[in-house]
């Protein structure tokens, strides 16, 4: 990438800027020559061509130019420290330490914030290498229950670009990983200079390399990324680098990523302005499918240089929290509420900066020097993989594993027994997936698949109503069959496809509840079918209008062969949308289910449209409308309210506020099936609900106002329902 760098953003250079700022400093003479001949305009692009072509030829690792040059900044780095010019200096950092929390297979979504931290130091710093960081205000908010403690060196920024060796997280995190330029580093790694940028800082312009840095032995602790050196002075201009995993300590940690940029002060001194830190971990029991999430984000400014600090005040540790009168003396101005200030994309799967760290770490060494080395693990990708009940199977028990092979091959299998229908559901896979999240999986399974687009309630909300009061809400057929399936995670959306062949079959009533009794089974057709999936998946990200949306979408073509009957052909497009848009602190939310069914013959009940329940079709009846197409739309409005604070003891303390959200939903069906009451058109409800205890539960009320009646539903906050 050619492009031109304006404080801390990258601008990109047309190919005719780019060829002639590199060509002065390549071909001098044939710089003169284009500027003296008039030549035409197709000459002039296969120059284009030929030039750019010999350019990337000469970004080889370690050639003469590009040593000469790593040399000089570290040569550079080493001689600040003796820089008699800079005796000391003492800034103002802002910042934000984010805890946050994904779930689900592949964490297809977001990141949840669980505790951000707001904090402003004071920084000094004394020759030769002296430095200081008071806490002058902090302030937190608590979305959800965590007990997690930092690590002291989270709280602040680093401020001399690392020591020759690099530590993270006290040495808990990384240990003793030799700096890229250092003396040490320079043995230890190669070195290529990849592109050349400018940075515009006033009326400057600098000229900087990005230089990629890649151990010469993968399998050592050491850093993998790029460091931004300009050309003139060889000062480091910015470094961006991730870490190989023998050199994490945690084997928890996924991976390690760190952003730091500096600035021109008075003309003469590079010092910090911008750093960014993520910590990734991975939750190992039964291969569970978490994560936590440390992000650091901080902004240095105010410099005041040689101001005369006394060595002496850098006594005792480095990062410290100032005694409460100087803090009351000299209070840190934050503006607003914490979760107001923060950055607008702090909920993005990783940041921009970060992610290019990740995607570059993976192209310069081998996969296996980033991966997680754990091999064999228990595997349950939900609560209710291991324990659940239903009006089938009764009470089911289950758990599974998976192997990893290498070279991202793995091994999985699980396995679930229902006591009350005496029955064996299981499935087996090879999957080989890449570092990036992309897959390609053969399984074969046999699975009691439910027919709703989307859930009406979590899992574990359904085994207990089921078991206690007979209220299953699911409504399940008997499907066997062996698939391949492929995704790609490269973009923003997640395209796949899946083919699969297999064999349907009715299932029964089993199980007797504590109270009351179960519904019958839907009546599914006996048949076998080949069918083809393509879908495309959108993980909720902000879209246009400030909006926040999420999106899965699937288009199956089936053929079908029903015993004694000829063969036919279905098209089924199914569609669940979300979208979401703050409004200070309320919140608009709404969420469509939409799917239909094409074909001219009869369609198998298990391939119709099933709406109505707590999500779909709040005020009427579980799966009350069953039809050849569907629509269900939901729109509500959440907002606070005062409520009673609830001590969660060492977990922290719930808000002293509570999540009122108003809601309507209508349902549209349409060719309602034999089986069911007829139903056609529209059928509206309104509803209220409330979300406590960190909008962990929720309850809520509606009726429905065409032939509909009240319904009340208490259950866990749909965020949670990946994992339940």
């Amino acid at each position: 990438m050619r492009a031109l760098w304006v404080g801390s953003q990258l601008l990109p250079l047309s190919p005719q800027l780019t060829f002639l700022h590199e060509a002065a400093h390549y071909y001098p003479s044939l710089v003169r020559i284009l500027s003296s001949v008039k030549l035409r305009t197709t000459i002039r692009v296969l120059l284009l061509i030929v030039g750019a072509s010999k350019l990337d030829a000469q970004q080889t690792w370690n050639d003469p130019r590009t040593r000469a040059l790593v040399e000089r900044a570290t040569e550079r780095r080493a001689s600040q420290l003796a820089d008699t010019a800079l005796i000391d200096y003492k800034a103002t950092a802002h910042g934000y330490v984010t805890f946050l929390a994904q779930f689900g297979e592949g964490f297809p979504e977001p990141p949840k914030i669980v505790k951000a931290d707001e904090l402003g130091l004071e920084v000094y710093w004394r020759a030769p290498d002296l430095s200081k960081q008071k806490i002058m205000g902090r302030r937190d908010t608590l979305l959800l229950p965590t007990d997690i403690n930092y690590h002291r060196d989270h709280l602040g920024i680093v401020q001399n670009n690392f020591r020759n060796l690099i530590r993270i997280g006290e040495g808990d995190e990384v240990k003793d990983v030799p700096h890229p330029l250092s003396p040490v580093g320079l043995q230890e790694y190669d070195y290529s200079i990849h592109d050349s940028l400018q940075i515009r800082l006033g009326p400057r312009v600098l000229d900087v390399y990005e230089v990629r840095v890649r151990p010469k032995d993968d399998r050592e602790p050491r850093t993998v990324g790029a460091v931004y050196i300009d050309r003139e002075s060889g000062e480091v201009v910015r470094m961006a680098f991730s870490f190989t995993r023998a050199a994490l300590i945690d084997k928890d940690l996924e991976d390690v990523s760190v952003v730091l940029e500096n600035a021109l002060i008075e003309g003469r001194f590079w010092l910090p302005r911008r750093q960014e830190i993520e910590i990734r971990r991975t939750g190992s029991w039964l291969d569970y499918p978490a994560r936590g999430i440390i992000r650091g984000r901080w902004e240095i400014c105010c410099y005041a240089v040689n101001t005369g600090i006394p060595a002496s005040f850098f006594a005792g540790p480095e990062i410290v929290l100032a005694p409460p009168a100087e803090r009351a003396q000299r209070p840190f101005p934050f503006i607003g509420h914490v979760l107001d200030s923060l950055p607008p994309d702090v909920r993005a799967v990783t940041d921009e900066d970060v992610k290019k760290v990740q995607e570059e770490a993976r192209a310069l060494v081998r996969a296996q020097a980033l991966a997680r080395s754990r091999s064999f693990a228990f595997s349950a990708r939900h609560v209710s993989d291991m324990v659940r009940f239903n009006r089938v199977e009764g009470l089911a028990l289950g758990s599974g594993f998976l192997q990893r092979v290498g070279a991202g091959l793995a091994v999985a299998a699980s396995g679930r027994y229902g006591f009350s229908d005496e029955q064996l559901k299981g499935r087996g896979a090879l999957e080989y997936r890449t570092g990036a999240g992309s897959s390609l999986i053969l399984a074969a399974e046999r699975q009691y698949r439910d027919v709703s687009d989307d859930q009406e309630t979590s899992q574990v909300r359904n085994s207990i109503a089921a078991q206690e009061f007979g209220s299953d809400y699911t409504d399940t057929y008997d499907a066997r069959g062996v698939s391949l399936g492929w995704s790609l995670a490269r973009f923003g959306w997640r395209p796949s496809l899946e083919v699969g062949y297999e064999r349907d079959e009715p299932l029964l009533v089993h199980a007797r509840p504590a109270t009351g009794h179960f519904e019958p089974t839907i009546p599914a057709f006996e048949l076998r079918e080949t069918r083809a999936t393509l879908g495309l998946d959108r993980p909720t990200a902000l879209t246009i209008a400030g909006y926040e949306m999420g999106t899965h979408f699937a288009l199956t073509g089936i053929r079908v062969n029903r015993p004694l009957t000829s063969q036919s052909k279905l098209l089924r497009p199914s569609l669940v949308l979300d979208l979401a848009k703050p409004f200070g602190s309320s919140r608009l939310q709404l969420h469509t289910i939409a799917a239909g069914v094409l074909g001219h013959d009869s369609v198998p009940s298990q391939h119709l449209v099933f709406l109505g329940g707590p999500t779909s079709g709040p005020g009427y009846d579980f799966h009350e409308f069953v039809g050849r197409a569907g629509v269900s739309q939901r729109l509500e409005w959440r907002f606070l309210a005062p409520f009673i604070p609830i001590p969660l003891a060492r977990y922290g303390r719930a808000p002293g506020t509570i999540t009122l959200a108003p809601f309507a939903t209508a349902v549209w069906i349409d060719r309602s099936a034999p089986f069911k009451a007829p139903r056609q058109g529209w059928y509206p409800a309104l509803g209220l609900g409330a979300l406590t205890v960190f909008d962990v539960v929720r309850l809520d009320v509606a009726r429905g106002l065409r032939g509909g009646r009240w319904t009340f539903s208490v259950d866990i906050g749909r965020d949670f329902w990946s994992v339940l």
